[in-house]
């Protein structure tokens, strides 16, 4: 963990130091989850995490350096659950057609990131801009997801299924589309850019 601050060991009501602090840090990833998902990391300061999360400012930074580290934290357990999804479905459907494999990886990644608009806001929106750090965590994640799928179409080359060529300026294309399948979605589950008023 990398927050700034170390937690007592002492327990206490029959639980370990251990067993309470991974309970805080649990209820302040479900905290940034809902208010990052819906009122918007700019508009979300600590202080209301901490509520939402019933724990102390001083708990909070014995999980967390600050806010862009819970969201990075919350980014990468989407994409961490979309990329063993994908990989699941695609792996199931080896024996299956290009087609019958493309079409059930790309509806296990869509069926995990937009199961909670939430989680679409979260891993589409709201990460974008906030720091130069953030944007290289987000870069390196569409970097995976290049190369994760760049593979799937050497596999069809290999099998006879597709034109021997560079493919990676396409399926940078088709993160692109899929993304914005994503995050648009039907008009009762799209998701609005954060605001950027100040938090309160």
């Amino acid at each position: 963990m990398s927050g700034r601050n170390p937690a007592p060991r002492r327990s206490y009501g029959g639980r370990s130091a251990e067993e309470r602090r991974a309970e805080r840090r649990e209820r302040l990833l479900d905290a940034g989850l809902e208010l990052f998902g819906t009122r918007g990391y700019a508009a979300t300061s600590i202080e209301r995490l901490c509520a939402t999360a019933s724990v102390s400012t001083r708990n909070f930074y014995e999980e967390f350096s600050g806010r862009e580290e819970l969201l990075t934290a919350l980014h990468s357990t989407i994409n961490e659950r979309a990329a063993r999804a994908l990989a699941a479905a695609y792996a199931e459907a080896a024996g299956a057609g290009l087609r019958t494999r493309v079409e059930r990886a790309v509806r296990a990644f869509v069926s995990v990131t937009a199961s909670d608009p939430r989680w679409a806001r979260i891993a589409f929106v709201e990460v974008i801009g906030v720091s130069a750090s953030l944007e290289q965590h987000r870069f390196r994640w569409r970097g995976q997801w290049e190369d994760s799928l760049t593979t799937m179409a050497r596999e069809a080359v290999d099998r006879g299924e597709a034109v021997d060529r560079d493919y990676r300026l396409t399926m940078i294309a088709i993160i692109g589309a899929v993304n914005n399948l994503v995050t648009t979605g039907p008009p009762a589950t799209r998701t609005s850019p954060s605001t950027t008023s100040p938090p309160s």
